[in-house]
């Protein structure tokens, strides 16, 4: 039997899948009608922009639908009050002293669907995310990325603080 998948996502991670879904299921899916009625009022859709795009828009929708649909089939929840606020691992924002740029940076560890590197959060799938998970202040952690190793110290493991 084949073992299904999963995601670990934190609370908040998860009620963010959760409430894009309500979000696309409801208010999104009903202005995708409205755009879809007003472009057939139009006339010959054969030659017709707006029901095009109105159709594209309707198929893009029904596609994240089903990929939220099953990424919140496959998810599993973390229990962050059962971990070690010292220990770095999913929901964890870690401050690093990058040996060779000299520099502090710092990364909310995060499942890989929110990942967003702009922003500082990084998957616990990515080779700095998963070389973390486990980690604590003091630790020295050598990472093999893409672009060669990174040598990090890790000065602070902290529990991430949403915002809302």
């Amino acid at each position: 039997m084949e073992q299904k998948k999963t995601t670990k996502y934190t609370a908040e991670g998860y009620q963010a899948l959760v409430d894009e879904l309500n979000y696309l299921r409801g208010e999104k899916t009903e202005e995708v009608k409205k755009a879809l009625a007003f472009a057939r009022s139009l006339g010959d859709l054969s030659e017709n922009s707006e029901y095009d795009a109105a159709k594209d828009e309707q198929g893009q929708v029904a596609a994240r639908i089903s990929e939220l649909e099953e990424l919140i089939q496959s998810a599993e929840i973390i229990d962050e009050s059962e971990m070690d606020e010292n220990v770095a691992n999913l929901g964890s924002t870690i401050l690093l002293y990058d040996e060779e740029f000299e520099e502090e940076v710092e990364y909310a560890i995060v499942s890989t669907n929110e990942a967003d590197a702009i922003n500082g959060k990084i998957s616990d799938r990515s080779p700095i995310g998963a070389a973390m998970i486990g980690k604590t202040v003091g630790d020295e952690v050598a990472v093999e990325t893409p672009g060669g190793t990174i040598r990090f110290k890790v000065l602070r493991v902290e529990r991430t603080k949403n915002a809302g």
